[in-house]
């Protein structure tokens, strides 16, 4: 998708909920955008610094934050790191990844069918899911030729 009509796209979200797109936020998303694959919260922070030499962390996690918060990003816990979500309509949609250890490339699968049967396994247990991203590592088609 063109960067700038997705970059409208996430600002049209933002008005609709009445969130802040600021500049910075924008510039991290900008980032990510841009990015092949899952970078880590510093490595943003290193290419954030090109345009604003006064980044701290707690500048690029403010910014994480809120755009894991907007569904713009989805968190990947187990390598502590961030990815685009190229269909952020629906920030509530459940979230499967496919992550490269070789190449580090990450996939976003998305099947109702996988999570309506976690759902109703956890009904059965008596517990209630607010949000869910599964995470499954091996390798990619391109690394396993």
């Amino acid at each position: 998708m063109n960067l700038e009509k997705l970059i409208e796209q996430a600002k049209q979200q933002c008005i609709r909920r009445e969130a802040r797109f600021t500049p910075t936020r924008e510039q991290v998303f900008r980032l990510l955008a841009e990015k092949q694959g899952a970078i880590g919260a510093y490595d943003l922070l290193d290419e954030l610094k090109k345009t604003d030499p006064a980044a701290k962390p707690a500048t690029i996690y403010r910014a994480l934050d809120f755009l894991s918060q907007q569904g713009f990003v989805h968190k990947i816990e187990s390598i502590n790191a961030f990815v685009m979500c190229h269909h952020f309509g629906d920030c509530n949609h459940p979230v499967q990844l496919l992550i490269c250890d070789e190449c580090g490339h990450v996939d976003e699968i998305q099947s109702n069918d996988f999570y309506k049967s976690l759902k109703e396994m956890a009904v059965n247990k008596g517990f209630s899911i607010s949000h869910q991203i599964i995470e499954a590592h091996g390798r990619c088609n391109n690394c396993r030729e």
